[in-house]
């Protein structure tokens, strides 16, 4: 699995696949990770360098405290962050913005038209990818001007499904 990883103004590609190694920006590393306790306290083993680390989840994310350092950590999964753009996360608050795919997939469900209004988080597109189904919702208050697909249609990644203004 691939996350995305952000600490402090640093931002990190780690992927999670192997047991006994981690892959952070292209650079394997041996890895070995255990739970000490149910409470987040963690013993790792990193290029032959021991730590212990205390990890909590808190409202933005994670804090980790290791060596008397304390981490404040985002993460977010390769996956989430795709739909999380796709959802227009990232977007202007005025003007036209598209609402496009996040994953190659087949689209099930398409609950609006154009000259539909829609208020944000609402969902303007439903994508089947992997035998999932995944509501793409507005990213902000608009019209839709425009839907480009229809259903049952299979769509590429970041292509454009919906137009909002």
């Amino acid at each position: 699995m691939r996350y995305i990883t952000a600490v402090g103004d640093r931002v990190y590609t780690i992927d999670i696949d192997r047991e006994g190694e981690i892959v952070i920006d292209n650079q394997t590393r041996p890895l070995d990770m255990r739970a000490i306790d149910q409470e987040g306290l963690y013993s790792l083993l990193v290029e032959n360098q021991s730590f212990e680390a205390l990890v909590e989840e808190s409202e933005d994310g994670y804090r980790v405290l290791i060596d008397g350092t304390l981490y404040h950590a985002r993460v977010v999964d390769e996956r989430a962050k795709r739909l999380a753009e796709a959802a227009g996360a990232f977007t202007a608050a005025t003007g036209e913005l598209t609402v496009k795919s996040p994953m190659p997939g087949l689209i099930v469900s398409l609950p609006v038209q154009p000259g539909d209004t829609v208020k944000k988080g609402q969902v303007v597109a439903v994508l089947e990818s992997m035998k999932m189904e995944n509501e793409l919702k507005a990213p902000r208050d608009g019209k839709v001007v425009a839907v480009k697909v229809e259903p049952r249609q299979a769509v590429e990644q970041n292509q454009v499904l919906v137009v909002i203004e």
